[in-house]
């Protein structure tokens, strides 16, 4: 089945290839990916020859700095396995957004080739177990030193920061207060490999088993000075100003689940048959599927006018609030739909054999990542000048 299309020609023509990719590369390893909780190597510096890691890179390295082009990717992966989408999600808009946005020449030089062309991934250490959607209480510190910054602290559920390709970890710290008395939080580069930086063993996760988070530990990590990103103490502005390309993407790694249950309930019910009768043809099952595919469409509508408006420059307000309705809304469909898919499947939708069991455990986590459904609210809830304590 196929949403409205609005797109260009180059953007139609990425679609077909990255699903091509997907369906012949991806889907038929994702259930052992899955088993396994690790996805090959091979399998991402594949996605970098394909120029998958590029699409939202600055075109100055060779990107096409297209959020459109980046969701069309991200969903296409994600409609045979999240965990391989919010790999890709995760190392553009928090690996390289960051260094591509603030990093000065020299950084963006020495990171953004390799990480571009998949070659290396690199992450976003922000959480904290006291500091998840409150990113200001972060305690990780980081101290200036005769020219190099001592780091210490710790960091949880960070992506794509334990895998062999991972190479960089990006690390919000306190390096100071401010006149007001608040915490000064800066963001420094941390190559992986630096000493005093541990990456614990990864998490035993409900979904996203192939997907690569861990704890981090940093005890007296030294760099140099030059590896502050960006402005001292600008730390947190700089993350939230590029949250809202992540909240997009997030919601087209959330379509791409919506629109592989809804074909897969579909093709079931169209098949399936009980008491004489395609279960597709009883009112129950084709009410809810119904509904589902308003949910692919709408969710379709919502993802690219969000990324249309990011794209031709629309003001910051704008793209925040249709950033977030966006997250909000299709992440809450995609949790929606893997319930009405596993129902459609019955007892088969509860065995890990079938895909639907697989898209049921990793929807959760789209309510939760890159900002709660309640963040989402919250920040609609204010753009209505309501919360204003």
């Amino acid at each position: 089945m196929h949403e409205p299309d609005d797109t260009s020609e180059d953007h139609r023509d990425l679609r077909r290839a990255v699903a091509d990719f997907a369906l012949h590369e991806v889907a038929p390893h994702a259930a052992r990916w899955d088993a396994d909780h690790h996805i090959p190597a091979e399998v991402v510096t594949a996605l970098g020859d394909l120029g998958v890691f590029a699409l939202g890179g600055p075109e100055e390295f060779g990107g096409l700095g297209d959020l459109t082009a980046l969701c069309i990717a991200i969903e296409e992966i994600g409609r045979q396995d999240q965990s391989l989408g919010i790999t890709v999600e995760a190392a553009v808009g928090l690996g390289i957004a960051p260094i591509a946005r603030f990093g000065t020449r020299e950084q963006q030089e020495r990171w953004l080739p390799d990480l571009m062309a998949g070659r290396a991934l690199a992450a976003f250490g922000l959480t904290e177990a006291g500091a998840g959607s409150d990113a200001g209480a972060t305690r990780t510190r980081a101290e200036l030193v005769d020219g190099t910054w001592v780091v210490d602290g710790t960091k949880q559920f960070i992506t794509n920061s334990g895998h062999e390709l991972s190479r960089l970890v990006t690390v919000t710290a306190r390096t100071g207060t401010r006149e007001d008395g608040r915490a000064e939080i800066s963001t420094l580069l941390v190559p992986t490999g630096t000493p005093g930086l541990l990456v614990e063993p990864g998490y035993d996760k409900l979904g996203w088993h192939a997907s690569d988070t861990h704890p981090l530990v940093l005890d007296g990590v030294r760099v140099p000075e030059a590896n502050l990103l960006g402005e001292r103490g600008r730390g947190l502005t700089q993350f939230l100003s590029i949250l809202d390309d992540g909240r997009i993407a997030i919601a087209a790694l959330a379509l791409g689940c919506v629109r592989a249950c809804r074909d897969l309930a579909v093709e079931h019910a169209r098949q399936r048959t009980t008491f004489g009768a395609r279960i597709g043809d009883r009112q129950g099952i084709a009410f809810p599927l119904a509904d589902l595919d308003v949910m692919a469409r709408t969710s379709h509508l919502l993802v690219y006018s969000a990324a249309a408006l990011r794209d031709r420059g629309a003001p910051a307000a704008e793209v925040a609030r249709a950033a977030a309705i966006a997250k909000l809304q299709v992440t809450e469909h995609a949790v929606a739909a893997t319930r009405v898919a596993t129902q459609v499947f019955g007892g088969y939708g509860f065995m890990e054999e079938y895909p639907v069991a697989r898209f049921y455990r990793d929807a959760k986590v789209l309510e939760i990542g890159e900002g709660t459904s309640e963040v989402q609210r919250m920040v609609l809830a204010r753009g209505l000048g309501l919360l204003s304590r």
